[in-house]
């Protein structure tokens, strides 16, 4: 696999570029060998796009870095056939794997942030991919970078190029670690999880990119656990569940038609418009309550004409302007747009963790944004907060018991008896068994540490649940499972929702009113069948419009 082999994307055969046979990854541990990934077989050809779908865990990442020779230390890959363009690959060395990695084989990782070094200027990152491989002189790499990061579409390329990772977007950030892959013209570029958490619009760019580099003869490996991407990009798709592939075919085949009953759970999970007032996961093991007393009717959460703004170096930015809203009780309002639309921001004002520069918020009727902190002290049971990433929010010191006993509120006459017995009604309200009192929120899974944040969110017994991107970061059937449990607590205890959250389709499956914000205003609002079938705003129907779709829901709406 020489340079002098390597002929670009264009004018390849028909053979497979990559080809895998029988492949196992395991992990040497103190017990002996663990192993995640089992018998994974496939072709890859030139121009095509396999999927990898499953949770985490599913061993899908793992055998995505494997293809790209950096599947760790410790780690014992057999294979009967492992090819890259015909030749066998099971016998390089990490010096060989980086001549071929970059060069032939492009690699995305998920958080550009993180894959970016946050010292250098994006363009010298990108550069740095061309000088590794002696890729010309470095005038001509300068401009190579500036054509790269204008093919991807990074606007005002020769400026963005000068700023550090921190200072641009995530969606600008995902596209220059997408120039990095594709600078020496590979011939497979490996993404995995390339588009999550990105927001609805810029994620369909990052797709219309991938496909462009698809109509080039690249050949795709994209690990997701989004189907609705899958079913936009992928020409056929491999199901993973406990390191072994369950079904594979075609992707309108396997999205239309699935076999398997893990492929099925996994399509049922995908919330949108078809799940309206519908679960979306097997029937809960929480324990609910008993229904309360009817909670007083009307508004509970009310902002007027919410005005907030931050100093920058060129004076200042408006971060929320004007924003207006009403929640009534028992209801659940989304906020939906893209990163710096002012969602999050308005959310802070919401619960008064900021102070609006104009405008006020009332709870229950009452003043609140208006009113010295330490005479919302008392009030501050009656709205509470869930989180995008609880672990960051939990100290990491404290167990889970002393997590949900700091967010009790205080009570003279309860006993220790009566706080233990309160802690195991939350963990049974939100699905968890009480010996999660004992563990640390690190050994948890991201799914248990959502539960155990809304479990804190509901000890003091609030009226209003403010859910910032709370189930953005979960694979798709552990995000069903959190959808459900919401609106069954929502049912059960009269709860009254302010839903976060820039996935389009979450919101529809959960929301009864929506607002879309943009540029720190709300541009449309309405009842979520108005604003997601009937689309007014320019931008809202640009959202709705990029919103990804599974092979059988885009089926449907050509037929009408």
């Amino acid at each position: 696999m020489s340079a002098a082999q390597h002929a670009g994307p264009t004018g390849r055969s028909g053979e497979p570029v990559l080809s895998v046979r029988g492949l196992h990854v395991g992990f040497a541990r103190r017990e002996g060998v663990r192993d995640v990934v089992h018998d994974v077989s496939f072709d890859l050809h030139p121009g095509e796009c396999l999927a990898v779908v499953g949770e985490s865990g599913s061993g899908k990442s793992v055998t995505a870095r494997t293809l790209v020779g950096l599947t760790g230390d410790g780690a014992l890959v057999r294979a009967e056939r492992l090819h890259f363009d015909g030749a066998d690959v099971r016998g390089l060395s990490a010096r060989d794997w980086r001549r071929t990695r970059g060069r032939r084989i492009g690699f995305v990782l998920q958080d550009a942030l993180v894959s970016l070094d946050p010292l250098r200027p994006v363009g010298a990152e990108v550069e740095e991919a061309l000088r590794l491989h002696g890729w010309r002189e470095r005038r001509a790499r300068r401009a190579k970078v500036l054509e790269l990061l204008t093919a991807v579409g990074v606007p005002s390329a020769r400026a963005r190029a000068r700023q550090r990772p921190d200072e641009l977007s995530g969606g600008l950030r995902q596209r220059a670690l997408i120039a990095s892959a594709i600078a020496l013209d590979p011939e497979v570029v490996v993404a995995d999880e390339p588009t999550t958490a990105l927001d609805v619009t810029v994620q369909a760019q990052v797709l219309d990119l991938l496909a462009e580099q698809k109509r080039r003869g690249v050949a795709i490996v994209l690990i997701s656990h989004d189907l609705s991407v899958v079913a936009r990009l992928a020409d056929r798709v491999l199901v993973m569940s406990g390191g072994r592939v369950v079904e594979s075919g075609p992707t309108r085949e396997v999205l239309t038609a699935p076999r398997h009953e893990y492929t099925r759970a996994l399509i049922a999970a995908v919330p949108g418009e078809h799940t309206r007032g519908e679960r979306l996961s097997p029937a809960p093991a929480a324990v609910l309550p008993r229904p309360r007393a009817e909670r007083p009717g009307g508004t509970v959460l009310e902002a007027s004409g919410l005005v907030k703004r931050y100093a920058t170096a060129e004076g200042s930015h408006t971060a929320v302007s004007g924003v207006s809203f009403s929640l009534r009780a028992g209801r659940t309002l989304g906020i939906v747009g893209e990163s710096g639309s002012g969602k999050s921001t308005t959310a802070r004002l919401a619960l008064a963790l900021t102070a609006p520069d104009e405008g006020v918020v009332n709870l229950l009727g009452r003043p609140w944004s208006q009113v010295p902190e330490a005479q919302r002290r008392e009030r501050r049971k009656e709205v509470s907060v869930v989180q995008q990433d609880p672990l960051s929010s939990f100290d990491p010191r404290w167990t889970v018991e002393r997590v949900l006993l700091d967010a009790l509120p205080p009570r003279r006459s309860r006993t220790a008896g009566e706080r233990r017995a309160r802690l195991r009604e939350l963990l049974a309200q939100v699905g968890l068994d009480e010996d999660v009192l004992a563990r640390f929120p690190l050994t948890l899974s991201g799914g248990q540490r959502q539960r155990v944040s809304i479990a804190r969110a509901l000890a003091p017994e609030p009226s209003v649940v403010v859910l910032d991107e709370a189930v953005s970061a979960l694979d798709v059937s552990v995000q069903a499972q959190v959808l459900d449990l919401l609106a069954d607590l929502q049912r059960a205890l009269g709860l009254s929702y302010l839903f976060i959250s820039h996935d389009l389709g979450v919101v529809y499956h959960v929301s009864d009113d929506v607002l879309v914000m943009k540029d720190g205003e709300v541009v449309e609002r309405g009842s979520a069948e108005d604003v997601f079938e009937r689309p007014q705003h320019p931008y809202t129907r640009e959202l709705v419009s990029a919103l990804p779709r599974l092979a059988g829901q885009r089926a449907e709406e050509e037929a009408r």
